[in-house]
């Protein structure tokens, strides 16, 4: 199992950790340091020895930081979390700031004009990051410092948790679709032609896609921690701690690839001196710009050259995505039966629900993980988008209310991501209502075709047409990037308002969520996985169109949907997914779930 940072959910963790960092902070001559929620390798998901955020405030959400001072401290949440901060984080002790709206680079501008000193650790900020917080800084006559060791894993101390040492191993052919040799060579000659000598690789989704291996580090995640050097000849050196190198691994990885311990990183980047270096500041911590910098390098920004490969499938991983699915989807509809039958009869708490869709998963025999803790919402927790149960939140459903559960798995043939939303009880006009008009959003963005250079941001309002013609919205993206047994949001591609310069290509899978939240009353979200299709003709049409193929196999909840507000268009479109979801579906779950699905699926 991966490690979870259970300590951190102790409201007085983070309070009893803050005097030590001070002190250290003293001895350092510092009058201040930040914390980010990142760790080395930019990872959403942390490892336990990673998690420093938690263990300076408390707070354990997946998105945040915290400035402590001398005299004062702060942490900085975005929407998600407004609601979780103030129950993990004490707020005597912490200020609790928007982390959007001014953020750390404002509170930084707003200190006392008194010649601070503000420590920060280089290998856990981006270059762009702390570029930002630099300016801030100047703004209020304060310095910022890098530090090594920083205060807090000095007061951490030998109460860390040791660095997670999962095996590393293959990710086969049969799977990955394309072997390691032809990716390096291919990654290696772009970089050529773009004028690199080499890329350093600090991403473990791309450490782990560019060798094909797997590993077990970060929670949720089949991902190694590591880094590599990658020339453009295709070699590369690849730093993994020696603990996780199993005893197949070099042979799988070949004669090109140089296994090394973590501790010859610097050593190698110092061989760069005098070469074109590619490292992409979003991936990689300021560290290593000024390193390389140090040692003699010319450093060129620019995105990993691994990203966009990644993301665009090949066939196999494709198809493999398409059988984890309907494997998923088998697990997912068990789950929707019980909630229509015994759940029905007596409400399940949200703890109960979580537990049950988790069982069927595992049921499989093939669940490697999940993809992220389950979301299991009802109630008014239904309107909180990222919302998980603890034993303290923890409420039943009451009838003439709504489930919301987001959930996922992880499978050696890919990764899955699903959202139902469902009633208990009868619901109301309203709820049906709302229901339909995200329903029909989805469908929309199911269907659309769209010309080569599109971006997830022009076809972002498709999915919210519907509700906006209502004087409705939601505040979150509608669509991520998914991975193949890999990260469950992966980059570059991005379905959202926020503008992009990524275009949606063949092979990308991205989620398609739309939804509805009514404060303190009920949440919607309808989603799907879908991956972009290759570019054919329309009848008539003089432009070749993309489009999205679903991967997404489950029934969505007819009690809940208004048929009336639906167009015929869209009436045909819903009969035809839950068809295809009775024929993929139906064969693989007990009989009396097969007959309940005949129900669930029936034309409506």
């Amino acid at each position: 199992m991966h490690q979870t940072f259970d300590e951190s959910t102790d409201p007085s963790f983070g309070p009893r950790h803050v005097p030590l960092i001070r002190k250290v902070m003293a001895d350092q001559g510092l009058d201040g340091f930040l914390i980010p929620h990142e760790d080395e390798h930019q990872n959403e998901y942390l490892p336990a020895a990673n998690d420093r955020l938690a263990w300076a405030t408390g707070f354990t959400g997946s998105a945040g930081a915290a400035v402590i001072l001398t005299d004062k401290a702060a942490v900085f949440v975005d929407g998600r979390y407004t609601l979780q901060v103030r129950d993990q984080v004490d707020t005597d002790l912490f200020e609790i700031r928007d982390l959007v709206e001014g953020g750390v680079p404002g509170y930084l501008e707003a200190l006392p004009k008194t010649g601070a000193v503000i420590g920060y650790d280089p290998r856990l900020h981006s270059p762009d990051a702390l570029a930002s917080l630099r300016k801030a800084a100047d703004k209020a006559g304060a310095t910022l410092k890098p530090v090594d060791p920083n205060p807090l894993d000095a007061a951490w101390g030998q109460a860390r948790p040791a660095q997670p040492a999962a095996p590393v191993v293959a990710q086969p052919l049969e799977y990955a679709g394309e072997d390691s040799a032809a990716k390096r060579a291919r990654i290696g000659e772009a970089l050529g032609k773009d004028g690199a000598d080499a890329a350093v690789i600090t991403a473990p989704s791309s450490i782990a896609w560019l060798f094909n291996v797997r590993g077990g580090d970060v929670i949720r995640s089949p991902l190694p921690i590591g880094q590599a050097v990658l020339n453009a000849d295709g070699t590369a050196r690849l730093f993994l701690d020696p603990a996780k190198v199993t005893q197949d691994l070099p042979a799988w990885l070949g004669n090109q690839v140089t296994l090394e311990p973590p501790e010859a990183l610097a050593g190698a980047l110092a061989d760069l001196k005098g070469r074109k270096v590619l490292v992409d500041p979003g991936q990689s911590s300021a560290w290593y710009f000024d390193t390389l910098a140090a040692e003699g390098a010319t450093v060129v920004r620019g995105m990993d050259p691994c990203t966009l490969p990644r993301a665009r499938k090949n066939a196999v991983e494709i198809e493999g995505a398409r059988q984890a699915h309907i494997r998923d989807g088998a697990a997912l509809t068990r789950f929707l039966h019980w909630i229509a039958t015994e759940g029905q009869a007596s409400p399940p708490d949200e703890k109960e629900a979580v537990t049950k869709l988790e069982g069927f998963r595992e049921e499989t025999g093939l669940l490697k993980d999940l993809s992220f803790d389950t979301i299991g919402a009802v109630n008014g927790h239904g309107a909180l988008p990222h919302y998980r149960p603890t034993d303290a939140s923890n409420e039943r459903a009451k009838p003439g209310s709504l489930m919301l559960v987001d959930s996922g798995g992880q499978y050696l043939d890919g990764t899955t991501d699903v959202t139902r939303t469902m009633a208990i009880g009868a619901p109301s006009d309203e709820m049906k209502q709302r229901f339909t008009l995200v329903l029909k959003g989805h469908l929309h963005l199911a269907r659309v075709r769209f010309p080569v250079g599109t971006t997830g941001s022009a076809v972002d309002a498709l999915a919210r047409a519907p509700l906006w013609n209502a004087g409705l919205d939601y505040d979150h993206g509608t669509g991520h990037g998914v991975g193949v047994y890999l990260g469950v949001h992966e980059g570059p591609q991005r379905i959202s308002k926020a503008p992009n310069t990524i275009a949606l290509q063949p092979g990308m899978i991205v989620s398609n969520e739309p939804g509805y939240y009514k404060t303190g009353e009920y949440g919607i979200r309808i989603e799907n996985l879908q991956v972009v299709t290759e570019a054919t003709d329309i009848p008539g049409g003089e432009r070749p169109m993309l489009g999205f193929e679903t991967l997404t196999w489950a029934p969505i909840d007819r009690t809940c949907i208004d048929t009336a507000l639906l167009t015929d268009e869209e009436r045909i479109q819903m009969d035809r997914y839950h068809a295809r979801v009775l024929a993929l579906i139906g064969p693989l779950v007990p009989a009396e779930v097969a007959v309940w699905l005949e129900s669930a699926c029936a034309p409506l």
